[in-house]
């Protein structure tokens, strides 16, 4: 009797013990994945964001680890968002932009991890980016200046280079959810052609500019001015939160008469009193160009595509027509 009492007790656990490494499995599958069964995807800012949103779809919850009317550069993550980070299925992030993220991610074991920086090329940026002396198809060499330089992450401002990002974020869901597979390709075969007609936009709408020339806050807009062969003449370097040189303000002065710059372009997040400034030393109109960082109620568009729509208008009205 108390053999038969042992045995059953010693079946009952392991019974037990069975059952709680099944749930404990259970529980790690699930963990990726919201109660209605949509696989979690953590994105780093928005445009990594709006690239795992507008290929997701319907079968993904998007987390963004940076809020709206947040610089991306200076983010530092909360223990819940780094509870977030680590139980996501998938990961859409930009390497060497947030240093905060880039620590989550390596101590996360998150296996599904889209590196936009890997996606496609990033170049060597400084204050002044001339498009006319780069050449994409062989990889050329383009001028720049000053020590604010180093590889530039801003490349969704180029549409042809975020569409290679968006190709390879499909690969990483479709990865981690290959149920859905079919869905997310064809969720970005429609997102890549969106991005083909907005790169024919900037093209078409550039083509009969008076100047090439533009002065923006910090150095963001290198991949489009090289895309669309302008010059980009930034105030400060790659990083928004850094001072211009006395001999940086004093170039902007001559380029400004030489090249005919008629508007100083600032941001709707990083501040805007040197570019203010400088278009008041000069007499030069100000608005605004967006380095589309987070939408915010400033913002002017809704989403990715609206706020691109601007910044071509903004460019045209400031490079003139001939």
């Amino acid at each position: 009797m108390n053999i038969r009492r042992h045995i059953s007790t010693a079946a009952v656990a392991g019974a037990s013990v069975l059952g709680l490494l099944a749930l404990s499995a259970c529980s790690t599958a699930d963990a990726t994945r919201t109660d209605d069964g949509k696989l979690k995807v953590a994105a780093s800012f928005y445009p990594m964001e709006f690239l795992a949103e507008q290929i997701g779809g319907d079968h993904v919850e998007v987390t963004g680890l940076t809020k709206p009317g947040v610089e991306p550069h200076d983010l530092t993550l909360t223990a819940q968002q780094t509870a977030q980070l680590s139980a996501a299925g998938a990961v859409v992030y930009l390497k060497g932009l947030q240093p905060a993220v880039d620590s989550a991610i390596a101590q996360s074991g998150v296996e599904n991890i889209a590196d936009a920086s890997a996606l496609t090329s990033l170049e060597a940026h400084g204050t002044e980016v001339d498009g006319h002396d780069h050449d994409h198809a062989a990889g050329g060499e383009h001028a720049h200046t000053e020590s604010e330089g180093g590889k530039d992450p801003h490349i969704w401002l180029d549409p042809v280079k975020y569409a290679e990002v968006a190709k390879g974020v499909n690969k990483t869901l479709a990865k981690a959810d290959p149920g859905h597979k079919a869905d997310y390709q064809k969720n970005t075969d429609a997102l890549v052609k969106k991005l083909r007609a907005l790169d024919a936009d900037f093209r078409n709408g550039l083509k009969k500019r008076a100047s090439d020339t533009f002065i923006t806050t910090h150095a963001a807009f290198g991949y489009l001015a090289e895309r669309y062969g302008l010059t980009e003449e930034a105030i400060s370097g790659l990083d928004p939160e850094s001072e211009p040189s006395a001999h940086r303000i004093q170039s902007l002065h001559s380029l400004a008469a030489e090249h005919h710059v008629s508007t100083v372009f600032f941001e709707t997040i990083a501040n805007p009193a040197t570019a203010r400034t400088l278009a008041g030393d000069l007499h030069l109109k100000t608005d605004v160009l967006d380095p589309l960082e987070g939408i915010t109620a400033k913002s002017r568009g809704k989403d990715y595509f609206g706020v691109q729509r601007a910044n071509l208008a903004a460019l045209q009205k400031a490079l003139g027509s001939k």
